[in-house]
């Protein structure tokens, strides 16, 4: 028999071929790069556990952030450290917070540098959970009142787009609501609306300092088995007014990405975490995988599977190839 007519190598046989049909493109402007800011001057103080990432001072991130403009990344996400932490968390919420100077700091030197804000208390708080503690347990209602607060806040100071990371029951709307009635009804909330209890976010935890004092995140954030629930949280917070949403971890939760994906004509974001991150960097390092394949190969899979932009750690060195 003849050989069959079609023969889809064609299209693979040179590099300018391969460049004119590829289906899903990586653009710097996609990137989120996380910053985790830390009281001081002149610090970049590295990270252990996710070579070469660093805690860097407000002065360092101001620089940092001229060269992340710079390279065409589409904006940073601010995680702060405080000088001293409470039970109430109260540093997330103040305004003269590490968070809120960074916001300033950076909006004076690039202010058209995109400025995400994570809203959480679990970097604020001396227990490391994300909420108030009753009976050994985050208490859903109360912690409401602080994200509002920390909202409000973060874009008193100048913040772009606020993004809830607590996985509380209700934060959209109490923070849509705050924002509104203190005049902010044009700031964007991205919503952490499917962020799973995963192993990942172990590196994370040195970077923010922020690992719980007893017990784990499992009784607010989700169960990794779970898709249907994921669909479930995305819609409750559209319905109380997010404008985007994230999936948190990406690599683990492709499925869930391409399903959200699937049902919800809005903005989506996924989120590379430490973890993920991490297991990229070592092997390279080990000379086991290559690591600017491997690099440009998970961010690939992640726009492929969805996301509209990805929030990773290998910002800069991917913008600087695709540069």
């Amino acid at each position: 028999m003849p050989f069959p007519i079609h023969r889809p190598r064609r299209l693979r046989a040179t590099e300018s071929i391969r460049n004119l049909v590829r289906e899903t493109r990586l653009d710097p402007a996609n990137f989120i790069l996380p910053l985790f800011i830390v009281p001081g001057e002149g610090i970049r103080k590295p990270i252990g556990s996710m070579p070469p990432q660093c805690q860097i001072s407000i002065d360092t991130a101001v620089e940092e952030c001229r060269e992340i403009h710079s390279l065409g990344i589409g904006g940073i996400i601010l995680f702060g450290l405080p000088e001293t932490k409470d039970e109430i968390a109260s540093g997330a919420y103040d305004d003269n917070g590490i968070v809120q100077r960074a916001i300033r700091a950076i909006k004076r030197e690039t202010p058209d540098l995109l400025v995400m804000t994570d809203v959480c208390n679990c970097e604020y708080t001396s227990h490391g959970h994300c909420g108030l503690i009753v009976d050994g347990d985050v208490d859903n209602d109360p912690t409401l009142d602080w994200l509002a607060r920390s909202s409000v806040s973060h874009a008193r100071a100048g913040a772009d787009i606020v993004a809830p990371s607590d996985m509380m029951d209700g934060r959209v709307e109490a923070i849509r609501t705050a924002l509104d009635d203190a005049g902010f009804s044009k700031t964007p909330i991205l919503s952490y609306a499917a962020k799973y209890a995963s192993a990942f976010y172990g590196p994370f935890r040195d970077a923010a300092d922020s690992a719980p004092q007893f017990g784990d995140r499992r009784s607010y954030q989700m169960d990794p088995a779970n898709a249907r629930e994921a669909m479930r949280e995305i819609e409750l917070d559209l319905d109380e007014g997010a404008d985007m949403i994230m999936v948190k971890p990406a690599m683990a939760y492709l499925d869930i990405i391409r399903e959200a994906r699937m049902r919800y004509d809005v903005p989506i974001s996924a989120y590379q975490v430490s973890g993920e991150y991490s297991m990229i960097m070592a092997a390279a390092a080990n000379g086991w995988i290559d690591h600017d394949r491997a690099m440009m190969e998970s961010l690939t899979s992640i726009k492929r599977a969805g996301a509209d932009f990805i929030l990773t750690y290998f910002a800069k060195p991917a913008a600087k190839l695709l540069g």
